[in-house]
């Protein structure tokens, strides 16, 4: 495969059918071009790549807005195969990932803050027009080619396959926990939801030295929430005797339930002064003012994380031995994979082998 000029690199496709999840047709498996690696950029055989709902999302059109034919895929890690002229930061050989984005203007106010994730020009790993023209394609692919600025170090040793589901639901939960400094040992967290970014939230607040409650509507969850993540409590939410004797003892909330769910239950347990961030996107949130008022709380909205948050975070798991809990599949699985996220059946990430899947 050359890097000389575009690259020609197998990809899982997917296409617009109308029944979605009954028929396997809908991914075939094509050669794509990537573009030519450029003075800037990185080029990276893909090794790993998380299975995020955002490609749920985009395969199955929600938004409307789906480019077809269509490459998901933005939790991406591999090794680097080739660097342009201009490139300091990175040599072949090198285990780096790709996040949720892959360019931005590198010239607003936010950019220049190494908050790319918010800049207006931001363009998207995957179904985004990049400012060449062409629509990005993701990292269900054997290759990708990413200006180095969008491009992570690996630290030596860390598993590829555990270190793709970093580069978003990892970067999701600790860009808000550090903003609010959830980082401060003794204090008390909460977790709404114990999916792909749950889990995570959980991991980095016990690494954080907090007291770490989970919340979920499924008892089943206890045992893993308890004994194999780690956390110090765990509340069935529907349960008002058990929300009702956390009235006021939180000092943070992480919320990553998706699904529609009330808000003034989970502001009433935060202390005064309490933050509970936001980084799901339910269809709307209805707060009465008295939850905030009250007790001088704050409601914050987060997502992904800026290029300085994303290498930090990277870095931190690395040398916390902080690893996501994954289920690593097969291309060919994707179409039972996709189901089961919606179902809420996975433990906790699934990951797909790119590098065994396409031989």
């Amino acid at each position: 495969l050359s890097t000389k000029s575009n690259k020609f690199v197998l990809c899982a496709v997917f296409t617009s059918v109308v029944s979605f999840f009954i028929t396997s047709s809908y991914v075939s498996y094509y050669g794509i071009l990537f573009r030519a690696v450029q003075s800037g950029d990185v080029s990276l055989k893909i090794t790993h790549c998380g299975v995020c709902y955002a490609d749920v999302i985009w395969t199955q059109n929600k938004h409307n807005d789906s480019k077809y034919p269509l490459v998901p895929g933005h939790e991406i890690a591999g090794v680097v195969t080739e660097v342009g002229s201009d490139v300091k930061g990175f040599k072949v050989g090198d285990h780096v990932g790709v996040g949720t984005y892959v360019n931005s203007c590198r010239d607003c106010e936010n950019c220049n803050s190494s908050l790319d994730n918010h800049c207006p020009k931001s363009v998207f790993t995957f179904n985004s027009i990049d400012t060449d023209g062409t629509v990005t394609k993701g990292g269900y692919s054997t290759h990708i080619v990413v200006h180095e600025r969008y491009c992570f170090k690996i630290p030596d040793g860390y598993p590829l396959a555990k270190a793709a589901p970093l580069l978003c639901a990892g970067i999701t939960v600790y860009t808000p926990m550090m903003r609010h400094n959830m980082n401060q040992p003794g204090k008390s967290l909460g977790v709404i939801g114990l999916g792909g970014l749950g889990h995570m939230a959980v991991k980095f607040g016990k690494a954080f030295g907090l007291k770490v409650t989970v919340f979920s509507t499924s008892e089943s969850k206890r045992d893993e929430a308890i004994n194999i993540l780690g956390a110090d409590n765990f509340v069935i939410s529907s349960n008002t005797e058990q929300m009702e004797s956390l009235k006021n003892s939180l000092h943070f909330i992480v919320d990553t339930a998706s699904g529609d769910h009330p808000f003034d239950p989970y502001l009433s347990l935060l202390k005064v002064g309490g933050v509970m961030a936001i980084v799901c996107f339910p269809s709307e949130i209805k707060v009465h003012p008295a939850s905030l008022n009250l007790g001088a709380r704050t409601l914050s909205g987060s997502i992904v994380g800026g290029t300085k948050d994303i290498q930090e975070m990277v870095n931190f798991c690395a040398a916390n031995k902080i690893y996501p809990e994954i289920e690593i599949i097969k291309i060919d699985y994707i179409n039972e994979a996709l189901s089961r996220l919606v179902n809420r059946d996975v433990k906790y990430r699934f990951v797909i082998d790119i590098e065994n899947s396409f031989k």
